[in-house]
């Protein structure tokens, strides 16, 4: 598992695993647009089930300038986990610069009416060297 997720946060029995992948078929550095997929595995491993229900995303460029994306659910579901249960879902990030970061939280309700915010682990985008460019 830690071969594929390589960023992992735990808040309250909900696990959050990260993968990253820089896209060069997506990306066009000579216009300064990189573009990266991220692979999200979100675990229940608590006792009761949780619901996601909206997200909250700082993305931070190689120059420092943060961009805060919110909204509710992600790639359009609300998805309820179960115990034991897990979701998964993939989605993109473009940049203006070759490097970046990513982190933020999800706000969950518990099935016993309980809200909380569980912390998605900070992960750079960090796109390969390209030959010939300083």
């Amino acid at each position: 598992m830690k071969a594929l997720f390589t960023d992992e946060a735990t808040t309250r029995g909900v696990v959050v695993r990260v993968s990253v992948s820089y896209l060069p078929e997506q990306s066009e550095p000579h216009r300064g647009r990189w573009f990266w997929a991220y692979h999200i595995r979100i675990e229940n491993e608590g006792p009761v089930a949780v619901q996601l229900l909206t997200r909250h995303w700082i993305i931070t460029d190689g120059r420092g300038l943060r961009h805060t994306v919110e909204g509710e659910g992600v790639v359009g579901e609300q998805p309820m986990i179960a115990p034991g249960g897990s979701f998964d879902y993939v989605s993109g990030c473009p940049l203006s610069t070759p490097s970046g970061s990513m982190q933020g939280s999800y706000h969950m309700i518990a099935e016993d009416g309980s809200a909380f915010d569980v912390s998605i682990p900070r992960f750079a985008l960090i796109a390969p060297a390209v030959t010939g460019e300083q």
